[in-house]
Order: C-alpha cells, then structure tokens, then sequence
C-alpha cells in the first residue's frame, strides 16, 4: 500500500496491524497490510469476492489458526499485545475478540442457555449472576423485550434477523473489547438488516466494531472509516464519507462506482 492510500482515522489505536502477510500453503492472501485500527468505531472492510476482507478479519481472533497450511509474517497487536506471541491463550484471545458469521448459528439450546454458555465456561455458574448477564445482554442487543418471555424456548424457533441478534448478545455476554462482524446481516431481509445496524450503531460506544460487508451502502451507512482490499491488498483506507465522497485512489472510484466487483 501506498504511503498515501492511508489517512488518519480518529480516536486511539486498539488494533495495530503491521506488514502483515498471510499465505494459505502456497497461495500469498494477504500482502503487506498495514493499518491502525480505532477503538469504539465501525471499521468495514469492503472488496470484491476473494480479495482478503474476511481473512484479515479472521486473523484478529486467530480463526485462520484452524486452516491448515496457513502462515503468519508481521505483527497483529491489540492493546499493544501481539495476539501471535507463544504466550498468548487462544482461547481467552476469543473472549477479547467475539465473532459474529455470515449465517446465524445460535446453539440448539434455549435463548438462556446460548447466552448463560459463554459466562459459563468462563467460570461463572452463579444463577443470579447469570440471569443478569443475559437480560443485560439480550437489551445490548435489542431483544430482550421480544424473547424476555419464551427464555426457555429453543433458539432455532426463532426467526433468522432474531438469532443473529441472539448471536450478537452471546459474543458480547463474555463482555469483549472487539466485535468482529462477517457480513453478518447478508441472509438477512431488509428489515432485520436495519435493525442489526441500528444495533451496530447502539454497541460501538461500548465496543470496538470491524466489519466485513459485500454491501458498499451498508458501509456508507454505518461504519467511520472504511479499508477497500483488492487482490489481497489493501487499497485505500480511510474515514467513511471521504472515501466515498472523493477516493484517492482511482481503482477505489472504479470500485465503489460499480465499474467493477
């Protein structure tokens, strides 16, 4: 990337990624990525199919670890920590850092239990304590009032926009810092797509929000600063309404001008 193609974001670093490098055995998915990413702010990263959006999310919790074949050059720091160091616990990282996917996937338990799942593990098994992390949880996410009644349902009896806010409110239940969302709202209609933006505007005060989305408008919409990734590299980086209102880069016009992806 371009000493240009990078512009000053606002607020305090939490993510620091520095000529970062991934291959998949033979194949180079990332190529020298560098970028500061804020904390309490959306930060979507957008591209054509294939260019490295959502591997680059991948490596903020180590989910690229389960692949095989996969290498790591250059530095992922959060809080100032290499999350790639041999002295860090995946599994606590994954606490830090939650995740929600492309297609909901709440556990086929009840809503109480996919929320009380993740407090659990860590520890805490107090039921006083628990009902209110999930209440907590379920209003963070907007549902509380439509699910505070049936808790003991199964949450596959739900409808897909509700249990991808279910999702929601089971990452953020272990209280993380990051909450990394992989085009999360893509199976979704339009109306649960609002409300899970909506929902994205309400947690970033609280949370720091990295996206992946194949929607240019749902960045423009949502997020404050946008990364366009093309063939594993990262383009242009920069706040959300200019890098749509006046690119820097003319393959960021092409894109997002629909001449191409």
């Amino acid at each position: 990337m371009e000493e240009n193609a990078m512009q000053s974001v606002a607020s305090q670093t939490l993510i620091d990624i520095h000529k970062l490098n991934l291959y998949y055995g033979q194949f180079h998915a990332l190529k020298d990525v560098t970028m500061d990413i804020p904390e309490k702010a959306i930060t979507a990263f957008i591209g054509p199919s294939g260019c490295g959006k959502s591997t680059l999310l991948r490596t903020l919790n180590r989910m690229n670890d389960m692949i095989p074949g996969t290498r790591i050059e250059g530095k992922v720091a959060i809080g100032g920590a290499d999350i790639y160091s041999k002295e860090v616990d995946v599994e606590t990282l994954r606490k830090k850092v939650g995740m929600v996917f492309q297609q909901p996937n709440p556990f086929p338990k009840s809503i109480y239990d996919n929320i009380a799942y993740g407090p659990r593990l860590h520890g805490i098994r107090g039921k006083q304590k628990l009902d209110e992390i999930v209440e907590t949880s379920l209003r963070s996410a907007a549902l509380w009032d439509e699910v505070k009644d049936y808790l003991k349902r199964s949450a596959l009896s739900f409808s897909g926009g509700q249990q991808q806010r279910l999702c929601i409110a089971r990452a953020i239940a272990v209280n993380p810092d990051i909450l990394l969302m992989d085009e999360a709202t893509s199976a979704l209609d339009p109306i649960s797509t609002l409300k899970i933006e909506e929902l994205a505007q309400e947690l970033k005060d609280k949370y720091t929000i990295v996206m992946v989305t194949h929607n240019m408008h749902q960045a423009a919409r949502v997020s404050n600063q946008t990364v366009f990734f093309l063939n594993g590299e990262v383009v242009e980086f920069a706040e959300t309404e200019k890098l749509f209102s006046n690119p820097r880069d003319q393959r960021t016009e092409d894109y997002i001008s629909g001449r191409f992806g």
